[in-house]
């Protein structure tokens, strides 16, 4: 999930640039979180954050106080519903390379469908939050069966326990999950089969390329 966003996307994306955040905020709290324990190294590790600190030291930061902002609702139940359904995909691909297929999630409309929706506003992408997740190249989500689908698709069915609110809020939701050989070719700069031929970059990343040429 993360080298894509840190690497594929333009400097200042909003992707690229909550990546780094997310990985800032991490690494601030482990290095606290072991200070005590580890005095010596975590002071190394504070001297060298390479951002603006408010301290000189790591033991007058004083302890840790993360924001309530990063709690957001329904989130941590998004991503281990999405998770589940990764699991699903890559059992029914062992061994080969997540990248050579597209996925297509079917959920029922319910609540495991909305906590999709806000990892993927899209029908079909392959730069979403749940298409990362995925590990494949291209992700669809949708709430009934494609009509063309072959009737010997291999369609993986599983289910997914929500609990929200302290179990006041529990909902038991399944989900069908289709992995298929993906048509397209490989983009030689995100390496995921999302060209129109291996040796043109894709749509995305050929944004990014004239975003970065425009700015220089």
């Amino acid at each position: 999930l993360l080298p894509c966003r840190l690497y594929c996307e333009e400097a200042k994306d909003p992707k690229r640039r909550s990546c780094q955040t997310v990985l800032a905020e991490a690494l601030d709290i482990v290095v606290r979180s072991f200070a005590p324990i580890l005095p010596h190294l975590a002071e190394e590790v504070f001297q060298y954050i390479p951002y603006k600190k408010d301290s000189e030291g790591v033991f007058r930061t004083g302890w840790i106080n993360a924001s309530s902002a990063w709690k957001k609702p329904g989130m941590e139940e998004a991503i281990e519903g999405a998770c589940a359904m990764r699991d699903s995909f890559l059992g029914s691909i062992s061994g080969k390379n997540a990248l050579e297929y597209e996925v297509i999630i079917v959920i029922e409309p319910g609540l495991l469908f909305e906590l999709m929706e806000a990892l993927q506003a899209e029908e079909t992408s392959s730069v979403s939050q749940l298409n990362e997740i995925m590990m494949a190249s291209q992700t669809t989500l949708l709430s009934e069966l494609p009509k063309e689908t072959p009737s010997d698709a291999n369609i993986i069915k599983g289910t997914f326990l929500i609990n929200l609110e302290g179990g006041d809020i529990c909902e038991q939701s399944s989900y069908k999950v289709i992995a298929r050989p993906i048509a397209k070719a490989k983009c030689p700069r995100c390496r995921r089969y999302t060209a129109e031929s291996s040796s043109t970059p894709c749509p995305r990343c050929l944004q990014v390329l004239a975003a970065g040429k425009g700015s220089t």
